[in-house]
């Protein structure tokens, strides 16, 4: 039996009747950009995480240019982010012509704030702190110190829809929380999509403009912005999949708790869960020296597995004039050349699951 890394087209067909329904309503409107559906799923989805706004865009990676955009940080200015992010992450600082400043990762892949206040200088705005594979950073000291030090916190919360930090969802914990709704994600559209939430009304009101070409009112352009909004059709799409999350979220935490329980192979380390924190799973990632030769293995059963993320930023030849190389950050650098993602998501059968335990179990370097 051949277990694929995701199959997106089981969760469709556990709620299709509800899916075409929605899509039908929204194709039915006559109305397809910034109407009744978005406004829908921007009210839902910041309440569920607890937040006062939703700003729906074109894409996670849209929401965190315009959130740093609308923070005012550009030229001259430095915003902390861990070296082991995603380079989406990076470049939502990049594309504004600040100075990303890079530090190492904690044991569960986030940012690690014992490392911030030395990465902290007069031109540092904010901290952007990456909840990777679908758990958060440690929020409560980041948010302290970015308290202390007068900062902006920007949360990437592309993979962790859902998660929790002692109670409390992540994306709660910043002056703007930037989403993904990427198909894979925990809560995905069928296409690409993204949101933006804040608490700040003038905040709100500057993403919104900034989404629609810099206007409040049509053709009055206070401000230059660009075209990036999440159309009818995709966010009829994400009501239905918001309907369904924590059931989505507590089946791939059952299929990690039978990953944990279940691989007993001391070449493979598995993920940790950080005290206090949920985990949503997004993606379960193991680490093994021998990455090479366990993904020959695991194809070799009939496992598909992918890697995540094996070029980190400051190795990625488009910053190459920054002048780092390897060495610079070992840890990341070690994620980065053993990280393995094990199959998981919503329609993921038992019989697949432990498919997948036995040919980790069995392999032998």
């Amino acid at each position: 039996m051949q277990v694929p890394f995701i199959a997106l087209k089981r969760q469709y067909d556990m709620f299709q009747q509800e899916y075409e329904e929605a899509v039908l309503r929204a194709l039915r409107s006559g109305w397809y950009v910034l109407g009744n559906e978005l406004q829908t799923i921007e009210r839902d989805f910041s309440a569920y995480i607890g937040m006062k706004h939703g700003i729906g865009v074109n894409s996670g990676q849209d929401a965190l240019i315009l959130a740093v955009r609308a923070l005012g940080i550009g030229p001259g200015d430095e915003v902390i982010t861990q070296s082991n992010a995603f380079i989406a992450s990076v470049l939502g600082i990049t594309e504004n012509g600040a100075k990303p400043v890079l530090v190492e990762p904690d044991e569960y892949f986030g940012l690690n704030p014992e490392r911030l206040e030395a990465a902290i200088t007069p031109r540092t705005k904010a901290i952007l702190p990456v909840h990777l594979y679908g758990q958060a950073c440690d929020m409560e000291k980041i948010h302290a110190i970015a308290r202390k030090h007068g900062l902006y916190i920007i949360e990437d919360c592309a993979q962790c829809h859902g998660a929790t930090v002692n109670g409390r969802k992540a994306g709660s914990f910043s002056d703007i929380a930037c989403f993904s709704f990427y198909p894979t994600k925990p809560l995905g559209a069928l296409g690409d999509g993204g949101m933006a939430l804040t608490n700040d009304d003038q905040l709100a009101r500057k993403l919104r403009m900034l989404r629609f070409y810099g206007s409040e009112v049509k053709y009055v352009n206070e401000i230059t912005g660009i075209n990036s909004r999440l159309d009818e059709v995709q966010a009829a799409v994400l009501g239905v999949g918001l309907k369904h999350l924590e059931e989505c979220n507590a089946r791939r935490q059952e299929i990690a708790a039978m990953y944990t329980s279940g691989i007993v192979n001391p070449l493979v380390k598995l993920p940790q869960v950080r005290n206090g924190c949920t985990h949503v799973y997004h993606l379960y990632a193991v680490l093994c020296k021998e990455r090479a030769a366990l993904l020959k293995h695991l194809e070799a059963c009939g496992v598909q597995a992918q890697v995540h993320y094996p070029i980190p930023p400051h190795l990625s030849p488009c910053y190459a004039d920054w002048g780092l190389g390897r060495g610079d950050f070992p840890l990341t650098e070690r994620y980065a050349d053993e990280e393995v993602s094990l199959p998981i998501y919503m329609g993921m059968p038992d019989e697949e699951v432990r498919q997948v335990i036995d040919a980790v179990n069995s392999f032998a370097g």
